[in-house]
């Protein structure tokens, strides 16, 4: 198996490489049958490490992410573009990805509509999302609230949900009547990221802001790409990666769907 967190540590904040490295390996389990849709691309990093056959198709509504994309060709195809008006035929596509995406999407309704059209009946769709757990396990808040101050910890919920910019931190029972009504089934989930894993996804926005300041000044999160560089990085949180990410109150959720019919 490939070195996922090197993969996603030598290009992102730590604090997002070792969630996506861990998203990377659940993937590595299952087999996807082409034409794939990527909903929700972004720049296409995810899937260049991810995956080691290119996708059919990425789809983004944001114009930055998809020109990267493009230039990195890890699709066959790149279209910009909304997740509720997908512009390809009933039935295209035989399975589908969405990697950290649906909780960023408000009417989310009519995105996974519109997904159920364009994949044939039986189709695979995996996708990652925040849980129920994701506010609960944040350490600032936890503090405030055994000190007694539930309003300052509901306050910081509020606000690192908010820089998260997540509509959607629902349970699996929430996902399922969700998947049912909009023309999926669902065959398995597990939670993962403990609250451990989480407090360092945490902290890291407040520590990785020279990371921030890289890439507004030269469009790179890592300006030494080097394993010399990142050695005490990796160090520090490798046990994130390689002790079971699995976790029975895990901060996120790794769906396995189909379309129904």
């Amino acid at each position: 198996m490939k070195d996922y967190l090197w993969l996603n540590l030598k290009d992102l904040p730590y604090f997002r490489g070792v969630l996506r490295a861990v998203e990377s390996r659940f993937y590595q389990d299952f087999d996807l049958t082409s034409p794939v849709l990527d909903l929700g691309c972004g720049d296409g990093d995810f899937a260049m490490v991810t995956f080691d056959q290119p996708l059919d198709v990425g789809v983004d509504p944001w114009t930055g992410p998809v020109r990267k994309a493009v230039k990195l060709d890890v699709y066959r195809m790149v279209v910009q573009g909304s997740g509720d008006t997908l512009p390809f035929d009933e039935g295209y596509f035989n399975s589908a990805v969405s990697n950290s995406v649906l909780e960023h999407i408000p009417d989310l309704d009519a995105v996974l509509v519109d997904l159920a059209r364009v994949l044939r009946p039986g189709a695979l769709f995996l996708f990652c999302v925040p849980n129920q757990n994701f506010l609960p396990n944040l350490s600032i808040s936890s503090f405030f609230d055994r000190i007694g101050l539930r309003g300052l910890g509901n306050a910081y919920r509020a606000f690192f949900n908010k820089i998260s910019r997540h509509h959607h931190c629902d349970d699996v029972p929430t996902w399922t009547a969700r998947l049912e009504r909009t023309g999926f089934r669902l065959e398995q989930s597990w939670d993962y990221f403990s609250p451990k894993a989480l407090h360092v996804l945490e902290w890291g926005h407040y520590l990785g802001l020279p990371s921030l300041v890289a890439h507004g000044l030269f469009r790179k999160w890592i300006l030494a790409p080097t394993k010399w560089n990142l050695a005490l990085t990796r160090k520090l949180i490798e046990w994130v990666y390689t002790s079971e990410p699995k976790h029975p109150k895990g901060s996120y959720t790794f769906y396995v769907a189909r379309r129904a019919g």
